[in-house]
């Protein structure tokens, strides 16, 4: 099993990145990895912290329709370059945290999604700066890991807005987690399921992206710097579908885990 970095608040609430052991338990780095942390000699016992989402990013750069299927599913062309958007840190909440549903919406949509964890560029063993302008070499240099995510999504607002802050800004709208790997396969699948069924909704090989992610970053890059530690969101594939109040879902992707959320008012 690859190892699992994570980031966890323990029953004192002081909060640590650290890698998760096969028996729950927590080793504690002095920094977050990134940035070249290292594990120290704290150890947190199973019972005595609670994961939270695996980073805390300036900022979240998502790209819509990197998927060929999803792009005809919207009903629009595909893209030619990457179509980006923000969102806010504070959409971010962790695995097993409520989504809450909007009073402004009617339709909230899940979309599951492959989330770049990045991190510095590096000149020998010392950190070297931040990440701009890098060619698409030098930006799978600076992907530090990966992990899952979900792109909620109030539709009728995107439709009504016709920009997309208000509908994928609000709070609770970026499902993060549960940890971050440094490596992934090649043709990992992601698979969104709702509820107890055990057909997933949307169900794609990440090499299916028009845009790969070194390409993204490196694109993302030339607009502005990336900071390490931010989180690039990739798109999601065809089958997005709506949210009631009382559903879960639950993000899957090969190599990674699963990211499970739950519906409230």
């Amino acid at each position: 099993m690859a190892q699992r970095y994570v980031r966890v608040r323990t029953n004192q609430k002081q909060v640590y990145y650290g890698l998760l052991r096969l028996d729950r338990s927590v080793g504690v780095f002095d920094a977050p990895p990134w940035l070249g942390g290292q594990l120290t000699d704290i150890d947190l016992k199973p019972d005595t912290y609670s994961i939270l989402a695996p980073c805390a990013p300036s900022k979240i750069v998502a790209v819509g329709k990197n998927y060929l299927k999803h792009a005809l599913e919207m009903g629009t062309p595909v893209p030619r370059e990457p179509l980006l958007f923000l969102k806010p840190s504070t959409t971010i909440i962790g695995d097993e945290a409520a989504i809450k549903y909007p009073k402004q919406s009617v339709r909230i949509d899940y979309e599951g999604e492959l989330a770049l964890i990045i991190g510095s560029l590096t000149q020998g063993e010392t950190l070297h700066g931040y990440c701009k302008d890098l060619s698409p070499e030098l930006a799978r240099k600076v992907i530090w890991g990966y992990t899952i995510a979900n792109d909620i999504t109030a539709r009728d607002l995107q439709k009504k807005d016709g920009q997309w802050t208000r509908a994928k800004g609000f709070d609770t709208f970026c499902p993060l987690g549960p940890w971050i790997v440094r490596e992934l396969p090649l043709e990992a699948r992601l698979k969104t399921f709702l509820n107890d069924s055990d057909t997933p909704k949307q169900s794609a090989s990440i090499s299916e992206m028009i845009f790969s992610p070194e390409f993204l970053v490196s694109y993302i890059s030339h607009i502005m710097t990336l900071n390490p530690g931010d989180v690039i969101l990739t798109g999601t594939p065809e089958g997005i579908g709506s949210l009631t109040v009382g559903d879960r879902v639950i993000v899957e992707i090969e190599g990674i885990g699963s990211l499970s959320n739950y519906v409230i008012a």
